[in-house]
């Protein structure tokens, strides 16, 4: 705890202040050092470039993974939604059910009424709260004939299954009010980080926004180079697994019909199949179409998008459902390796994975970047290969 306190010197020490006069002069040196401090506070306070273009990226991620929360929050909305109308167009329709049980029963009091049997029993009976604790004296049960039973028992059954689905319909509405609500929290936290990032940058002076300009642009000659190096491995990478099936194939021939169960080709860095091959190419062509359209937070097409809106709105037009999120779709496949990435799988970002682009080969992708920006190819090192959380392949 005290290895930021200075060693003291190794001479003689001084107990204490013995006179007036260095008494004095340690105070007014204090003083002035306090006056020197509070008056005038260094340049250095003020961040570097650097410093705000890692905070408004930060917040731009933190907008980004709040959207993810509004995103998941507006499906399960959705789809509370509509549980609820189906819940309460069966209440209606049970509720019309038990209406006509309830006026057979009365043509049964009517009836008996007009000739004068059992009238107080079936008068009792339909005015009760509970029918069918009046149901359990047995006097009333006996003097029924078949038909009025079976219409009793409908009544009953309707009459709980109403009630019965009245209560699942209450606690619907309840849990689709508490979607709202974190509905309506994702969309302000969205809101407010986006607020803070713009606010951030118009801070920025003309010459500023030109040297940050210069820095953006020396992290994108970066991650072009890391982009192209990762190409150079893949290439150097198929090119070897094309020789050693050629030299297999050319051991297989010499051996005869023998063939071999040895060692064989590594299934695990083989290239993706034809089937998946053909399902990322829609998937891309879809995706390079949209190139160009605005980055809108929570927006699924066809006029814009934000990352995991993109990717599930390409592999949709390739036949492949996927999930609305990005901590979703990262389930929604099977991860491979970084040097493996195929063109149609996805990449994701960040340890929270609140990042998505669709990989088109070369080190390279197609994502929606961040509001302000538009659908667009570039490298998948575009926020340092740290930043780099997985590859899945969805199909």
């Amino acid at each position: 705890m005290a290895s930021h306190r200075k060693s003291r010197p190794t001479g003689t020490r001084v107990a204490g202040i013995r006179t007036p006069a260095l008494a004095t002069a340690a105070l007014t040196s204090v003083a002035l050092l306090s006056q020197s401090a509070n008056a005038a506070p260094a340049a250095d306070d003020k961040p570097s470039l650097e410093e705000i273009e890692k905070k408004v990226d930060d917040l731009y991620r933190q907008a980004e993974s709040a959207t993810d929360k509004y995103n998941a929050a507006k499906e399960k909305t959705a789809k509370q939604r509509k549980r609820v109308d189906t819940l309460l167009d069966d209440v209606a329709q049970r509720t019309q059910k038990l209406n006509e049980a309830r006026e057979e029963l009365g043509s049964f009091a009517s009836a008996q009424y007009r000739t004068g049997a059992a009238a107080p029993d079936t008068a009792t009976f339909l005015l009760a709260d509970t029918p069918q604790d009046y149901f359990d004296q047995t006097q009333l049960m006996d003097r029924m004939t078949g038909r009025q039973k079976v219409a009793v028992d409908d009544y009953v059954t309707q009459q709980s299954e109403t009630m019965k689905k009245r209560q699942e319909a209450t606690e619907s509405l309840e849990t689709l009010t508490e979607s709202q609500g974190d509905l309506k929290t994702a969309k302000a936290t969205v809101q407010r980080k986006l607020a803070d990032a713009r606010e951030l940058m118009s801070k920025l002076t003309a010459e500023e926004k030109a040297r940050l300009a210069a820095i953006e642009k020396a992290e994108r000659e970066e991650a072009a180079r890391k982009a192209d190096e990762l190409a150079r491995q893949q290439a150097a990478r198929q090119q070897a697994q094309e020789e050693a099936a050629r030299q297999q194939d050319g051991g297989t021939a010499s051996s005869g019909s023998t063939g071999s169960t040895g060692s064989g080709s590594p299934s695990s860095t083989a290239p993706a199949d034809s089937s998946y091959a053909s399902k990322a190419d829609k998937a891309l062509a879809f995706a390079r179409a949209q190139i160009g359209k605005p980055y809108v937070w929570g927006a699924v097409g066809p006029g814009s998008y934000d990352c995991s809106g993109l990717t599930q709105a390409a592999w949709k037009a390739a036949g492949v459902t996927l999930p609305r999120t990005t901590y979703d779709q990262v389930n929604a496949g099977t991860t491979v390796p970084l040097s493996q990435a195929q063109p149609g799988d996805l990449v994701f970002f960040y340890d929270d994975v609140t990042h998505v682009g669709i990989y088109i080969g070369n080190g390279m992708m197609i994502h929606a970047p961040k509001p302000g920006t538009y659908v667009r190819e570039e490298s998948i090192y575009y926020d340092g290969e740290s930043a780099i959380h997985s590859v899945v392949r969805p199909a």
